[in-house]
This record gives C-alpha cells, structure tokens and sequence, in this order.
C-alpha cells in the first residue's frame, strides 16, 4: 500500500506552489495524497513566517495535526515553509510535537525525508542562516535549476504560477529576503512550459506570483524581461487572463504599464506595494515615492485603462510615525478610491532592521491607528466599488456552491467578489458576461447578460 500524506498550506499564493511542487515529488516517488490530515499517516504543514499571527497561526495547525495522532492514522507531523526555514533549530526545541522541522534544502528530497520520519527518525533541525548569502552577489552569476515538479492540489480555474524566488529590496519591516534568499528569476522559457501544464489541467487564470513581479528578469540581463513574456503567455490556448501581482511603484516603468494595459489577456489589475506615503516614514522603511507620486501612478493607471483594479497594502504604527503621518497616509487612501486595501499594525520582526528602531509607538496607539485607517479605507473601497454599477463584466466562476466568482479587477482570495441576482446554476471555471447592479463593500452583485 502506497504511504499517505496530507499537504495543509498556511501563507500566500507563493506557499501554495510550493505545496504543490512538493505534491509532485511525493506523486512521483509513489506516494498517495490524502485532502484530510485524519486520513493521512503524515501530516505535512506548509508554514508562513511573515508575521506574529502568521507564525502563531502555523503553530496551532500543528499542534492541531500532532492531535490527530492518537487516532490509528497519523504517525508523523512535519513542518516545512517560511517558519521552518526561518527559525529551524528554535522551532524545533519549542515545538517537541512536531515530529520533523525540514529546511527548503529538503525540498528535492522530500519523500526520503518523510520516510526516514515514518520509520522513527527524527532528522536534525538546521541551523537558520541568511539566505542571501547563499548565491554569488552578481546577479547574472545566480544559478538556476529546471527541475520542474509540480501535482495540483485543487480543481481552481486559477492558479499561481511562481516566476521567481526571493527578493534584494532591503525593506526595513521585512525579514523574507533572509529566509527565501536573494532575488532568482525563473527562465522564460521554464514559465512558459508550466503556465502550458496548468492550462492543460483546467487552468484558464493564471496568477504571477513572486515577492517582486516588477524585478522579473533583471539578473537575467533584461530588465524588460516581463514585457516579453506576457505575449508569450498569451499565446498559450486555454489560458484566458493573466493576472500579476505584487508590483513595486518605485520600479513601475511606463514599457511595464503599457503592456498590461495592451495586451487583452492580461487583467487590468495592479497590486502595488505602498506600505505608507509619509517620505520621512517611507525612508526610514528604505522604501520610495510618496503620496504625491503614487496618486500619480494611479491616475495614470485610471487614465489608460478606467476600470483598473487597484489594491495595496499599509503598514500602520511604524517606529517614528507621527500624527502628522498618519494623518498624510489616511488623507491618501481618502483621495486613491483603491479597490481593496490591507492594513496591518507593525510589530517587531526577528532579523530586521526596525526591531532595533528608536521612537517605537504603543500598542493602544497602533491599534487605534489600524482601527482608523480601516475605517477610512472600507468606507473609500465602498464608494469606489459604486462607481462599478452598470458596467459590463466578465466573471470567472470559482465557488459554485453559492455562485460566485471573480471580475478582471479583482484578485482571488483577498479581493472582492461577484454574486449575481436571481436563480443561477453557473459551474466551476465557467465565463459568464455580466452588468453590475449593485454593490455592498467591495463586494459586488450582477446580472447575467
């Protein structure tokens, strides 16, 4: 009988390829994939490091999984991801129930590694390291590797489609780069192959995922390397929209914008990493632009291309803020109208920069900032998603069972959705044409056309 295993994915669109270039490994060296953690004799648990109630997140789906163990199924709980990675050896003498911390060393080897554990050894923690330091400064020395695995997990019409790893911004906040390496660009070539696999197996959205889409290509010598794949891309039968994500405003160069504006398979939809618009705050992020310049990215996003998608992320509370810039960033997401906003409170990274800072706000102060701004962002998303009614639409379903899905603005899983009026039986993956009738938040609800 083949040995079971159970993938279970905590974090970002990122962790879910990896989970399922995992699934691909372990397919291919016999073994069977099981959906719940009950039925499988090991548990492996794709963690997320990015923050604390990430972090605390991945540690109550293994202390939930080891719980199985006393079920006659379960023998083994394995952690892998960003949290492995990060802290290893830390993780593992604070976490005795996890049977194996694995590093992404482990990866390619992954189904010797979960025997070993099935057959009771308890491999040796690794000791975390900086990851940048791993590959030669030089970018275009960075080797690369084509050893494609990769078995989905879902029957989604989208999916992620990672084209690159790792990130050289030095973002004080951040602690990615330190785990998840320097920044690494998949080949084209390689990409090209992979989004031709996912349209073969029921993909018709694929998602472009990195920790910094607008860097693609730049240690491959060619900083207009995206640009040359999109058309590529869209050259792909079955493969519908092409959707890219996490774009930097400091490196969105006019040849990028015009061609996710020109070509009609790419979504005209921008996420773009602001994280304040305070300079003096911004710089002490090691961060650029500020509110004057992103209001200018934006409209001319809005100018090209009207019923763009734009969302972003802030960061609320970060050491030396002021009233004065806080109160610049809420006068910002007042006057953007963006589509979907993420705020978050800072909180003390390990390994960064601000964990160091001076001139560190309270957590009173923090939270009723965060509490704020989201009111101020709800309210400005809301007027923003009103502005959609009576425009024509087309959907991409992906939760049939209440008959939902997702416009061309509109990113899967953080964004906003599309219901629709009346009695519909639309299926997974289907198209449908429609007219926005109303809206509630940023959510929206349509008529069939």
């Amino acid at each position: 009988m083949p040995k079971t295993v159970a993938l279970i994915t905590m974090g970002c669109a990122r962790n879910d390829v990896d989970s399922e270039e995992l699934a691909g490994r372990l397919a291919a060296d016999g073994w069977k994939l099981v959906d719940d953690a009950a039925s499988a004799e090991v548990a492996v648990i794709n963690t997320c490091g990015f923050i604390e109630s990430a972090k605390q997140d991945s540690i109550n789906t293994l202390l939930e999984a080891h719980a199985l163990k006393g079920n006659g199924v379960t023998k083994a709980v394995v952690a892998v991801g960003c949290m492995a990675e990060r802290y290893g050896e830390e993780l593992a003498s604070a976490l005795p129930e996890a049977d194996g911390i694995l590093s992404f060393d482990d990866y390619k080897d992954i189904s010797s590694r979960l025997g070993d554990i099935l057959s009771g050894h308890k491999p040796t923690p690794h000791a975390p390291q900086d990851r940048r330091k791993l590959l030669p400064i030089a970018p275009a020395d960075r080797a690369r590797t084509s050893d494609f695995a990769r078995k989905r997990l879902n029957n989604d019409p989208w999916a992620p489609l990672k084209i690159a790893s790792g990130c050289d911004r030095r973002c004080a906040f951040c602690a990615i780069p330190q785990f998840r390496g320097a920044f690494v660009s998949r080949h084209p070539q390689e990409v090209i192959e992979e989004a031709k696999w996912l349209a073969d197996n029921g993909v018709s959205e694929v998602f472009l995922v990195s920790e910094n889409t607008t860097s693609y290509g730049k240690d491959l010598g060619d900083l207009r390397a995206m640009e040359k794949l999109i058309p590529q891309l869209a050259e792909i039968d079955g493969i519908k929209r092409i959707r890219l994500s996490y774009l930097q405003p400091a490196e969105m160069r006019p040849t990028l914008l015009q061609a996710m504006i020109e070509h009609e398979k790419v979504a005209p939809y921008f996420d773009l990493s602001f994280q304040h618009t305070a300079k003096d705050v911004l710089r002490a992020m090691r961060r650029f632009g500020g509110a004057e310049e992103f209001l200018h990215l934006i409209s001319q996003i809005r100018a090209l291309s009207p019923d763009a998608g734009i969302r972003s992320n802030f960061i609320v509370g970060f050491p030396g803020e002021t009233e004065s810039d806080f109160e610049d960033l809420c006068q910002f997401v007042d006057d953007a109208r963006l589509d979907a906003v993420g705020v978050f409170g800072y909180s003390d990274e390990d390994g960064t920069e601000a964990l160091n800072m001076k001139n560190k706000l309270d957590a009173e102060t923090i939270a009723h900032r965060v509490a704020t701004l989201s009111t101020i962002a709800d309210n400005s998303v809301s007027e923003r998603a009103t502005l959609r009614i009576g425009s024509e639409v087309e959907v991409l379903i992906d939760d049939p069972e209440i008959q939902e899905g997702r416009a061309a603005f509109q990113g899967p899983e953080v964004d906003g959705t599309v219901g629709f009026e009346g009695d519909t039986d639309f299926k997974l993956g289907q198209w449908v044409k429609a007219v926005i009738t109303d809206s509630a938040g940023a959510d929206l609800i349509a008529k069939p056309l």
